[in-house]
């Protein structure tokens, strides 16, 4: 219950104080399980996507660091959201994520880690290729683009599905779809539709 209140006023607080342009929304599946793959721009990136999302069973990744006091822990867990601890091999988040996928739910995970990752030259994340191929559900590559200042344009463009099916990827393989995941939300956080 909480959860849906809180979606909808992100909902009309997105759509009040920004010019919201959503493309690409056909490429996102009506029902089962994928994970969303998006750009990450902002601290706003998460809660645009969570607001403006059909589905009400939508899970995000967020670094652990975010988690400072016991109401933001509360918040966090009514609003599905999961603390990864990215200095270390994260296991139960995996079977946590791992979990999600297979009850045909919807996964956020921001490949960059942080926000402008690939504007820092940081290092892509491999998890969102990993977990798509461990569960054997697509991806589905997003751009984010705005400046997201007061009543400035938010556009989200989201690509076509990138389709796993269980066949236990070598790691060259693991490599070679997160740089063409790359390369798709790239391509999506640049067009202008």
């Amino acid at each position: 219950m909480l959860r849906t209140i809180i979606k909808f006023i992100l909902s009309i607080y997105y759509s009040i104080f920004f010019r919201v342009k959503i493309n690409g929304v056909e490429n996102l599946p009506k029902k089962g399980a994928y994970i969303i793959a998006p750009k990450h721009i902002s601290n706003n990136d998460a809660p645009i996507l969570v607001g403006k999302l059909r589905r009400n069973d939508v899970f995000i990744l967020a670094k652990k660091e975010l988690f400072v006091n016991g109401f933001v822990k509360w918040l966090a867990k009514k609003t599905n959201v999961l603390p990864v601890d990215r200095s270390r091999h994260d296991t139960s988040t995996v079977k946590e994520s791992l979990k999600i996928l297979k009850n045909g739910k919807v996964l956020v995970i921001f490949p960059e880690g942080t926000r402008k990752g690939i504007e820092k030259n940081k290092k892509i994340h491999k998890g969102a290729v990993v977990l798509a191929d461990m569960a054997g559900v697509p991806i589905i590559p997003a751009g984010i683009n705005s400046t997201f200042k007061l009543f400035s344009k938010i556009e989200i463009n989201y690509g076509e599905p990138i389709n796993f099916e269980r066949k236990k990827l070598e790691k060259e393989q693991i490599e070679e779809m997160t740089e063409r995941l790359m390369n798709d939300i790239i391509m999506l956080t640049n067009s202008e539709n």
